[in-house]
């Protein structure tokens, strides 16, 4: 089942091929478009000859080069930085700063869940208009700036939100959604397979136990591909590569689907980035390529960073130390900082985001990285003000405030944490997925504590 028709992945894949540096020839593209949505949505014969000719064409060779998909020319190609920040709390200790882990996550992506749809909002032009629509959604309801869950009182501008379950008048749990289902992943596949996992233990992990509509754009595509070059005497036999199911009939492989599964292989490495942006390009590496993995690394090696380092410039630096010095995240990140330090105005740098990567999709790795590290700036660690400024951002409110919330959690720890948003949830996730059914935070904590544990005899034993 693809997350879309043939021909819509096709008329997706136009966007990152020219991404990649490849010239369409309008030639080319005349004849990508003369199909009829609707028509030959699932006419194979049309479509998966251009789809070929699309997917042959020659790349920027430089920015190929400067953009690796494998590990050692991702690690050849990334600065010097701290790659263990020698973390070695009591048991107490670290249980603690796990249960902010999970909390903060929780926190952020209940937040973020109801103005999904609306953060993703973009005008006739491309221009990603998601901020400014939740503004006017807070301002009609006296309740800007955010600091409370988002309220589905009608406030007469016919406007109306997503998951009751996450708003204010009914919120009382972590409701099921894929950021925090992955994060549970990472728990699940090192408790069964061990540090040693590789990217067909994730990919059995997801057919295990994640129900099928709740995989997204590029994942939804990569466990396609497992399963067309799979079969099941037994259990398991897969003769698929990882070069296969990132790639194949998947225009989404630089969204931001690979960054918001960071959180469960950071925090069982918890002090290690370097191992913690190890074990997020084995999971990134089968449905992602280039920005999409290096998104990934980045984020997993600050949230494993932050449970030392509490600066947030800092741990930018530390997640840009895990990737290559001169792609695009990278350079786009420093920029970034740049503009923080010219205005510190955060909605000037949003307009800025906005304007300056006004073709990009409010779901790329890229912009949403870029509004993950401004709200940990301009929030400077403190946790609900960041969490609030990620999901006051637009483009993805429950992944951004998910993963700036994983961040801001980890720094300060559960014992630190507390206020409305971190109490309306009671503690509580209730996910989609089979032996994830109800679970506490802090349950979730003491199994993170184990598999932490194992993680440090397995760093000292390689």
């Amino acid at each position: 089942m693809s997350w879309d028709t043939p021909l819509e992945l096709l008329k997706r894949e136009i966007t990152q091929r020219r991404d990649e540096g490849c010239v369409v020839t309008p030639e080319l593209l005349a004849r990508i478009e003369a199909l009829r949505r609707g028509t030959d949505d699932y006419e194979s014969a049309l479509v998966d000859p251009l789809y070929d000719e699309l997917m042959s064409l020659p790349e920027d060779r430089a920015l190929a080069d400067a953009e690796p998909n494998e590990l050692d020319d991702i690690r050849a190609l990334r600065p010097d930085g701290p790659r263990d920040l020698g973390w070695s709390p009591t048991d107490a200790d670290a249980l603690d700063r796990f249960h902010g882990a999970w909390t903060g996550r929780s926190v952020g992506c209940a937040l973020g869940k109801p103005v999904e749809g609306l953060g993703m909002s973009v005008d006739a032009n491309g221009r990603v208009t998601g901020r400014i629509r939740i503004k006017r959604y807070l301002e009609a309801r006296g309740d800007w700036p955010l600091v409370d869950y988002f309220s589905g009182r009608d406030a007469g501008d016919g406007v109306g939100l997503w998951c009751p379950a996450s708003q204010r008048e009914h919120i009382a749990y972590m409701e099921p959604d894929d950021d925090i289902h992955y994060s549970l992943v990472g728990l699940a596949v090192v408790e069964r397979a061990g540090p040693d996992f590789d990217w067909q233990d994730v990919a059995r992990c997801w057919l295990a136990t994640i129900p099928i509509f709740a995989i997204c754009t590029a994942e939804a595509q990569a466990i396609e591909n497992v399963q067309t070059r799979s079969t099941r005497p037994g259990y398991w036999s897969c003769a698929a590569t990882p070069a296969f199911t990132r790639r194949h009939r998947n225009p989404y492989r630089e969204w931001i689907g690979a960054q918001i599964r960071a959180d469960g292989w950071a925090w069982i490495c918890a002090g290690k980035p370097e191992l913690a942006a190890e074990f997020a390009y084995r999971d990134a590496s089968w449905t992602h390529e280039r920005n999409g993995i290096y998104g990934e690394m980045m984020f997993a090696a600050m949230q494993a960073a932050s449970f030392v380092e509490h600066d947030p410039r800092r741990l930018v630096e530390i997640g840009l130390s895990e990737i290559p010095a001169d792609c695009r995240l990278a350079r786009w990140t420093k920029a970034c900082i740049g503009w923080f330090d010219a205005d510190p105005d955060f909605e000037r740098n949003m307009e800025r985001l906005e304007t300056e990567l006004v073709t990009m999709s409010p779901v790329h790795t890229i912009n949403n990285a870029l509004i993950c590290v401004l709200s940990l700036l301009h929030g400077k660690m403190r946790t609900s003000e960041s969490i609030c400024t990620a999901v006051m951002a637009g483009h993805d409110t429950d992944c951004n405030g998910a993963t700036v919330g994983s961040i801001v959690g980890a720094a300060a720890g559960r014992s630190r944490l507390g206020g409305i948003l971190v109490e309306r949830l009671h503690d509580t996730i209730r996910p989609a997925m089979i032996g994830f059914q109800d679970v506490s935070m802090r349950s979730l904590a003491e199994r993170t504590l184990a598999q932490f544990r194992r993680v440090e005899e397995y760093a000292r034993s390689r």
